[in-house]
C-alpha cells in the first residue's frame, strides 16, 4: 500500500511538471522602445506560472529581474529594453519540461515625450460624463457577459448608455461653445454588478486597466475620439484612479501579494463568520462589511498636518474609500510601477493631453510623488491636475509641485481650486459688504496667491459631478454670469461642467444622479436636441450665446493667460478684478448687490489711465469710462480696453 502511495505521488508530481504552462494575460498589452526609462514591468497571469523560468532572445532586450509574490498565478517580469527596436518579441516560460512561447509587441512611438503637449491655463476644460452625455451606439447599451445588464434612463443612479461615440459626434458642438479641452470621467472597464438601485456608471471602479468599458465603447473608438478632437483643436484629458480599483478587479479574488491592498484582512475566510459581521453607512449607502474591515475618515488634513496622529493618517491614506473600491497599496513597489506604466500606456496608445487623478491625497504621498515625477521625466511638458480636496489655499499649495509649504516636493504641477468653489458658492447667496461676505469671499482667497509656486497653473471650478450644480434647484443667472465671468479671466485654468451652458441645474439631496442628469437631445427620441439652437429655449440660448462669446474672446487672448492680475477690495458691493499685458487691460466688474450701483472711476485709475471708453465683452457694446458707470442690480462686465 505504501509502495502504491508513493508511486502515485511521483506520478502526480511528474504530471505538474509536465502540465502546460499556462499565461492566460500579460499587462501592459504592448509597449513602447525609445522611453528615457528602458524598464519594463510585465505583470504575466496564468495558474502556477510564479514559478516558470523566463528567457527572452530579442536584441536590446535583457531581463533584469523576476519577482515572485505571494500569489502562485502571478509572475512579474522586469526587463530593460535599453537599445531594443520596435517589433515581436518571444517570451518563453518554462516549467520542467513544458514551455510555453508568448509573442510581445515592442512598438515605436507615436512622437518623443517631449512634444506632447498639455493643458495650460490658455485652455478651457469642459467636464463631462461619457454616460450622460450622448447615446452614439445603441448596440453597447448592454452586454449579456457583463455583471451589470441594465440600461434604465429613468433610475438617476443605473446605466443611461452614454458612450465615445456620441460625444465623438458632437465635437462641432465644444467648438461652437468655444471650450478648448475635453475631461471625460474615467472611461476603463468597470465590470462591476448593480444593485438595481446604484451602478458603477460613473467610471470609478475600474476592474481592467487595459480597456475601454465596452458599453463605452472600444480602445480603437477612444483613440478615433482623441485624433478627431486634436484635429478640431480640442484636447483630451483623462480621469485616472490610482487609489482605488473596482472590488471586481481579478485582483482581489486572487491578489498577486498579501500587501497588494491596504487593510485588505477584511477579506479573509476567517472573518466572514457571523460575530464578525457588522453594517455601516458609507458613501453608497448601506453595506454590510466586518469588524476588520477600515473606512477612510475621508479627512484629508491629516497627510499634511505637522501634528497628525498615526490613526488618523492611518485612516485616510489606508482606509477603503467605500467597501466595493479596494484601496491600493501604493507602497508596494509593484504595485506603483504598474500604475505608473499603466498612465504611459494611455499617453503612447491614445494620445491623451492631460490627466485628471482622482482622490490625489487619499494614495499614499511618496508613491504618487514617484508618478508625478517620473511622468515629468519623461513628458516634461505633460500635465496633470490632482482632486484635493479641502476648501483652504493653503493646504491646495502645499500640493503644487516645488510648493515651500510642504517637506515634499509632490511634483503636481495643477492643483485644483476647492477654495474658489467654496467662496463662489457662498457669496452667490449674499449681498457683497465692504468687508466679509459676498464678493468679499473671492477676494479674500486669490489674496493668498502668493502660496502657490504657480497661480496660473491652478484650476479653478465652481461645480462638477461631485458638488451640487451651481444653479442649485433655481435659474439664477445673474449669479451664473458673475461666477463665470470670475472664472474665466482670473489668473486660474478655468473648468466648465457639461449642461452649465444650456442651464442644466440640480443638487445631490438625493443622490448624485440627479446632478448628473442627461444633456438633452443626445438621445433617440429626447423631446429637445439642446445641441442646437433650435432645440434651446430662449433663456437656454441667451447662456450659450454669453459664454460662447466669452469662450471664444478669452482663447488666444494674451491679457488673460499672460497678463499681470490686479484686484480691488470691494467697495459700495462692487468687486473688480483687473488684468494687463503690453498696454492692453481688462476689468471683470461685478456688481454684488440687488440693488443699483456705480463705479467710481477715479478709484480704478491706476488701470484705466487715460482711457475714455472700453467693450464690454459679453455684450458686445461701448461703455464709457471716462467717467462713472452706473451698473444694473447684480450686473457684470468684462471691460476690454
Amino acid at each position: 500500500m505504501k509502495k502504491k502511495l508513493v508511486s502515485l505521488i511521483m506520478l502526480m508530481g511528474a504530471m505538474s511538471l509536465n502540465a502546460a504552462v499556462k499565461v492566460d494575460r500579460i499587462e501592459p498589452t504592448n509597449w513602447y522602445v525609445g522611453m528615457k526609462d528602458a524598464s519594463l514591468q510585465l505583470m504575466v497571469y496564468g495558474k502556477d506560472v510564479r514559478d516558470a523560468d523566463v528567457e527572452v532572445n530579442y536584441p536590446g532586450v535583457r531581463i533584469d529581474s523576476i519577482a515572485r509574490l505571494d500569489s502562485p498565478n502571478y509572475l512579474f517580469l522586469y526587463l530593460n529594453l535599453e537599445g531594443a527596436k520596435a517589433g515581436e518579441m518571444t517570451l518563453s516560460f518554462k516549467q520542467g519540461k513544458q514551455t510555453k512561447k508568448v509573442k510581445y509587441e515592442l512598438k515605436d512611438r507615436a512622437m518623443a515625450g517631449d512634444k506632447r503637449m498639455g493643458f495650460t491655463n490658455e485652455d478651457v476644460l469642459y467636464m463631462l460624463m461619457p454616460d450622460r452625455f450622448a447615446n452614439g451606439n445603441l448596440k453597447n447599451d448592454a452586454f449579456k457577459t457583463m455583471r451589470d445588464k441594465t440600461c434604465d434612463r429613468t433610475a438617476p443612479s443605473l446605466r443611461h448608455g452614454g458612450d465615445l461615440e456620441g460625444i465623438r459626434q458632437h465635437l462641432d458642438y465644444f467648438t461652437d461653445l468655444g471650450v478648448t479641452a475635453l475631461w471625460f470621467t474615467p472611461v476603463l472597464e468597470n465590470d462591476s454588478p448593480s444593485n438595481g438601485t446604484n451602478s458603477s456608471y460613473h467610471g470609478y471602479a475600474t476592474t481592467d486597466y487595459y480597456r475601454v468599458d465596452p458599453r463605452f465603447g472600444t480602445n480603437d473608438e477612444y483613440k478615433r475620439l482623441v485624433d478627431e478632437a486634436h484635429a478640431k483643436g480640442l484636447k483630451v484629458v483623462m480621469d485616472m484612479i490610482f487609489n482605488h480599483c473596482g472590488f471586481d478587479h481579478p485582483w482581489v479574488a486572487d491578489m498577486p501579494s498579501k500587501d497588494w491592498f491596504n487593510t485588505s484582512e477584511w477579506l479573509l475566510p476567517e472573518y466572514q463568520t457571523e460575530e464578525h459581521q457588522k453594517k455601516m453607512d458609507t458613501m453608497d449607502g448601506n453595506a454590510k462589511v466586518n469588524d476588520k474591515y477600515l473606512q477612510t475618515s475621508y479627512k484629508l488634513t491629516p497627510v499634511l498636518d505637522p501634528y497628525a496622529s498615526k490613526v488618523d493618517l492611518r485612516e485616510t491614506v489606508d482606509g477603503w474609500f467605500v467597501p466595493t473600491m479596494p484601496d491600493l497599496n501604493q507602497r508596494n513597489p509593484h504595485v506603483m510601477k504598474y500604475l505608473i506604466q499603466n498612465s504611459e500606456w494611455w499617453i503612447e496608445t491614445v494620445g491623451i493631453d492631460g490627466i485628471r487623478m482622482d482622490t490625489y491625497p487619499y494614495a499614499d504621498r511618496d508613491g504618487m510623488a514617484l508618478w508625478m515625477k517620473t511622468l515629468d521625466k519623461e513628458y516634461p511638458n505633460f500635465n496633470t491636475v490632482g482632486e484635493t480636496w479641502v476648501t483652504e489655499p493653503a493646504y491646495t499649495a502645499a500640493w503644487q509641485k516645488d510648493s515651500k509649504l510642504s517637506e515634499k516636493n509632490s511634483y503636481l504641477k495643477t492643483v485644483m481650486d476647492f477654495a474658489f468653489f467654496d467662496r463662489i458658492n457662498q457669496a452667490k447667496h449674499e449681498e457683497t459688504d465692504d468687508w466679509w461676505n459676498g464678493m468679499n469671499r473671492i477676494y479674500n482667497v486669490l489674496c493668498y496667491d502668493y502660496l502657490y509656486p504657480n497661480p496660473k497653473s491652478v484650476m479653478a471650478f465652481i461645480e462638477n459631478h461631485d458638488t451640487d450644480r451651481f444653479l442649485g434647484e433655481g435659474k439664477d443667472t445673474l449669479a451664473l454670469k458673475q461666477a463665470l465671468a470670475l472664472l474665466l479671466t482670473v489668473n486660474r485654468i478655468p473648468q466648465l461642467y457639461y449642461g452649465t451652458e444650456i442651464l442644466m441645474n440640480g443638487t445631490k439631496s438625493v443622490t448624485d444622479g440627479y446632478v448628473r442628469k442627461d444633456f438633452p437631445g443626445g438621445w433617440v427620441g429626447d423631446a429637445r436636441n439642446a445641441f442646437t439652437a433650435k432645440g434651446r429655449t430662449k433663456a437656454q440660448n441667451d447662456m450659450f450665446g454669453w459664454i460662447s462669446r466669452l469662450l471664444h474672446w478669452r482663447k488666444g487672448n494674451d491679457v488673460i493667460t499672460k497678463g499681470s492680475q490686479t484686484q480691488f477690495c470691494t467697495q459700495r458691493g462692487i468687486y473688480v478684478v483687473a488684468r494687463q499685458h503690453n498696454g492692453k487691460s481688462v476689468m471683470t466688474v461685478i456688481n454684488g448687490r440687488n440693488a443699483a450701483a456705480e463705479l467710481d472711476v477715479k478709484r480704478y485709475a491706476e488701470i484705466i489711465g487715460n482711457a475714455e471708453k472700453a467693450v464690454d465683452v459679453t455684450t458686445g457694446r461701448n461703455v464709457i469710462i471716462s467717467h462713472n458707470v452706473k451698473l444694473r442690480p447684480r450686473q457684470t462686465m468684462v471691460l476690454e480696453f
